[in-house]
């Protein structure tokens, strides 16, 4: 019995100097994180702000920022130095991903409802198709298979996310001619039109530029990266890709104005 005690102190005084070794690697690798998540916060605004510019008026800045920051987290406990990859271009994508993923979980219609306006739309194109007009509410609710009574609480529950057929009207409307719903802006044919014509002009413009500067504008404007990523990239320093990414502009705009072109407002 003395034998197997004095074998367990042993033991237990082998495991500790290792626990308290593990713990002090552990701390500092939550200690190396914490520091690199610091160091990275700008980058977490950057791509909150560029993803806040297309969402609607409702949706909070902070919000997105606060989900950024958990994926930086993320990236920073998961980075893998081995890999060559700079840790700015490995946090980005885990940083919008957290954005987009908060985005999805703030979705004010659920997927209920959006299953149920599928519905709606259907039972409303099969009676246009049958009765060569827009049907009534009885139509529709016998169509859905409740009563108008519960049809009238699901319309009002779709109009109040915004989901509900901009043709559905009462049997009181139904000599009315169908309400005009403006499209999005964007989705305007002149607005289209124009955005593919100056999308072609710019090409024409970055045809004149030489490929080191192509590169620098490709790499700033569609891959989003940041200029001290584009030097990494190009084996220059961040200075030398904001001389670059200036001359690059300007001679495209010098390209420009010899097509007449001095405005995006042109278009």
């Amino acid at each position: 019995m003395a034998a197997k005690a004095t074998a367990a102190v042993r033991a237990k005084q082998v495991k500790q100097p290792a626990a308290a070794a593990a713990e002090k690697r552990l701390a500092a690798k939550r200690e190396q994180r914490d520091r690199v998540v610091i160091e990275n916060l700008p980058l977490v605004k950057a791509i909150a702000v560029r993803v806040h510019e297309g969402l609607p008026i409702h949706v909070e800045l902070d919000d997105l920022v606060h989900a950024g920051i958990l994926g930086l987290f993320d990236a920073a406990s998961k980075y893998n130095p081995n890999k060559k990859v700079a840790f700015s271009s490995y946090a980005k994508h885990r940083i919008k991903g957290a954005i987009l993923d908060s985005l999805r979980q703030m979705d004010w219609a659920s997927r209920d409802l959006r299953r149920r306006h599928r519905q709606v739309e259907q039972a409303t194109r099969d009676l246009c198709a049958l009765l060569h007009r827009q049907p009534t509410e009885d139509e529709l609710a016998e169509r859905m298979g409740v009563a108008v009574s519960r049809w009238r609480q699901m319309a009002l529950d779709l109009r109040n996310v915004g989901l509900v057929s901009a043709d559905t009207r009462g049997q009181d409307q139904d000599e009315l001619p169908p309400p005009d719903y403006p499209g999005a802006p964007d989705t305007q044919p002149d607005v289209m039109c124009a955005r593919e014509q100056m999308r072609e002009r710019l090409q024409q413009a970055m045809s004149v530029l030489p490929e080191r500067y192509r590169k620098v504008v490709v790499l700033y404007y569609s891959n989003e990266l940041t200029m001290k990523e584009i030097g990494g990239i190009l084996g220059i320093n961040e200075s030398r890709v904001s001389q670059i990414h200036k001359a690059a502009l300007e001679k495209m705009a010098a390209a420009l104005h010899e097509n007449g072109i001095s405005s995006a407002r042109e278009f």
